[in-house]
């Protein structure tokens, strides 16, 4: 599972970082000017989750959703003016012939009783993509 963003999103009092708000310590140190806490959330991130694992349609929309979790745990209540894009995709294409006379194809994917661990490293690998997007990209 992987995660990539693209992140202008959130307000410096709310982030989060390992569940610590450093946000709040970061008050003193203003590098950039911030909108007035009062307007509320005005920026977007766009989350691209990409996985090998063998899921079809409904199941990549249900890790997309997971990313969502991954954000709030970064301190993000997705406001009002928040505009926000989530996409999930597989690298697999397990299609194969049914058959060598019939014209269906067989797909392989993973039960929807086995996706937990796959839920878990969703929000993990966001939450740590937005953190490398904030402070380990280059500039």
């Amino acid at each position: 599972m992987g995660a990539l963003v693209q992140a202008n999103y959130g307000m410096r009092d709310t982030l989060r970082i390992a569940g610590v708000p450093v946000g709040q310590h970061l008050r003193e140190h203003r590098i950039y000017s911030e909108p007035d806490p009062a307007a509320g959330e005005t920026g977007s991130i766009i989350i691209v989750v990409a996985t090998d694992a063998p899921l079809l349609p409904h199941q990549l929309d249900r890790i997309a959703r997971r990313a969502t979790l991954g954000l709030a745990r970064m301190g993000s209540t997705a406001g009002n003016g928040s505009g926000d894009l989530f996409l999930a995709f597989s690298t697999v294409d397990g299609s194969t012939p049914a058959g060598k006379d019939e014209p269906t194809l067989t797909v392989p994917f993973l039960p929807n009783d086995r996706m937990d661990p796959l839920f878990a490293a969703t929000v993990f690998a966001t939450e740590e993509a937005i953190v490398n997007a904030m402070v380990a990209r280059a500039t």
